[in-house]
């Protein structure tokens, strides 16, 4: 069995990860999905396991925290922030986890412990990554996946200026408790890079918009 695993899309499903999940017979996702219609457009690929992370609100109501399941022989186990784990693994053979956007991947003994990364919307420098399982005979091999992104500095200087004015008034707005999604409709805006602009200046209130600039990698 071919399993996809990912994390924190954040509402922004990618098509570089819709061709990697190509062939998988179930789809694990670690939480933070930011909307109901991401889930919908992976259920077109293959069945969907799914926990809630602690940035899906209401609309998640239903979604589990933490799941116990057996998908070909294996038992595995799924929560979004690593801290939130039984103490004692040992009866699972894969546990999956998300929340910190950064690739883990180690082993206690016969049990895999699994954080396949964010590939939604990139945060600072880190990578944009996902896993893919194959589990045959009780064997359990993951393969890294990192979707590869444009060097920074190919931004030319009209796009900096460009992107660092849209910084400046998604700054401007957030601080007036406008959301994301009003900001974007406003401006006609991408959603899903405001939502990062703002959330990176809700979390990183003193510094500027070429400081954000900076933390997106540009």
């Amino acid at each position: 069995m071919k399993i996809g695993i990912i994390s924190d899309t954040h509402g922004l499903l990618r098509p570089e990860v819709i061709k990697a999940l190509d062939g998988c017979e179930v789809i694990l996702h670690g939480g933070d999905i930011n909307r109901q219609e991401l889930i919908d457009q992976l259920e077109k690929i293959a069945p969907v396991y799914v926990v809630r992370g602690n940035n899906d609100k209401e609309w998640a109501a239903d979604i589990p925290s933490f799941l116990d399941i057996e998908l070909a022989g294996t038992h595995i186990y799924m929560t979004h922030k690593k801290r939130d784990l039984p103490a004692d693994l040992s009866p699972y053979d894969l546990i999956v986890v998300g929340h910190s956007h950064k690739y883990e991947e180690s082993r206690q003994g016969k049990t895999a412990l699994l954080n396949p990364g964010s590939c939604g919307p990139r945060r600072f420098h880190q990578a944009i990554t996902m896993a893919t399982a194959d589990i045959n005979d009780g064997i359990i091999d993951i393969t890294r996946i990192e979707i590869p992104q444009k060097p920074a500095k190919n931004l030319s200087k009209s796009g900096a200026a460009d992107l660092k004015k849209q910084i400046e008034i998604v700054m401007r707005e957030t601080q007036k408790n406008k959301s994301p999604e009003e900001i974007a409709n406003k401006y006609g805006f991408d959603t899903v890079l405001t939502e990062q602009i703002a959330r990176l200046h809700l979390t990183h209130p003193n510094v500027d918009a070429d400081g954000i600039m900076t933390k997106m990698g540009y």
